[in-house]
């Protein structure tokens, strides 16, 4: 059951800004046969997914901000994003799982207000089907 709950608080945290590797977790969870492949794929992706959703929601509640000194983003960084986003659109989405770029992609799209029921199930099937390779691979 550790496994389990480890590899789900791994794989939220791969998701948030903070630097941690859930592909590795997930490996040695799958190479251990303890658990039903399905199982640590379907509980990786959920909480990844979910890491994801914590940055939308911190985009979103950090644009209140925006106008203070201490806000980490100037205008034309808040620019320059949204243009990007805009150039690549909601597709890109299905990308959140890409390191370096994904976590502020999630972030991004809190603060351009993409609609919640876009930005859920794109994140989700994009992180799923990393999830399912590293499991087909293993």
């Amino acid at each position: 059951m550790l496994t389990l709950i480890s590899l789900f608080f791994g794989a939220f945290l791969a998701a948030t800004i903070l630097p941690f590797s859930s592909e590795v977790m997930l490996t040695l969870a799958l190479t251990s046969g303890e658990f039903n492949t399905w199982l640590l794929v379907s509980i990786a992706a959920l909480g990844n997914t979910l890491g994801a959703l914590l940055n939308w929601y911190l985009g979103r509640f950090l644009m209140h901000w925006s106008d203070h000194r201490w806000f980490p983003f100037s205008q034309p960084q808040l620019t320059r994003a949204e243009q990007a986003f805009n150039r690549y659109g909601l597709w890109s989405l299905l990308f959140a799982w890409v390191p370096v770029v994904g976590d502020p992609l999630t972030l991004a799209a809190g603060a351009l207000n993409v609609r919640l029921a876009v930005f859920l199930p794109l994140v989700a099937v994009g992180k799923s089907l990393r999830y399912v390779a590293i499991g087909w691979v293993i």
